[in-house]
């Protein structure tokens, strides 16, 4: 194996090592982790005082409100004497 051989051979397995170890030490900052803890995305009824209720796509960023958006067609007329079965602090938290 010739000397320029050698310099190919060395510099490619180099370059494979430095690749290998750079994807290791950031694997944990590009893992969307962040995203994770502090966007949340549900859906939630929300009702009036004529127990009319629509449900909602809530998007939190934390605990601050980030989006709400109206689920079209999905919204139910319950009866004047229904009431909520969620407990005072389900049916006010948002996030």
């Amino acid at each position: 194996m010739g000397i320029g051989t050698r310099i190919v051979l060395l510099s490619l397995m180099g370059a494979t090592l430095a690749i290998i170890l750079f994807s290791s030490v950031f694997e944990n900052s590009i893992t969307g982790k962040a995203v994770e803890d502090y966007y949340h995305t549900y859906t939630k009824a929300i009702c009036n005082e004529s127990n009319f209720c629509q449900d909602y796509e809530i998007i939190c960023y934390g605990e601050e409100i980030k989006n709400i958006t109206q689920i079209t067609g999905a919204a139910v007329q319950h009866s004047a004497d229904w009431k909520d079965p969620r407990d005072e602090e389900t049916i006010n938290k948002l996030c």
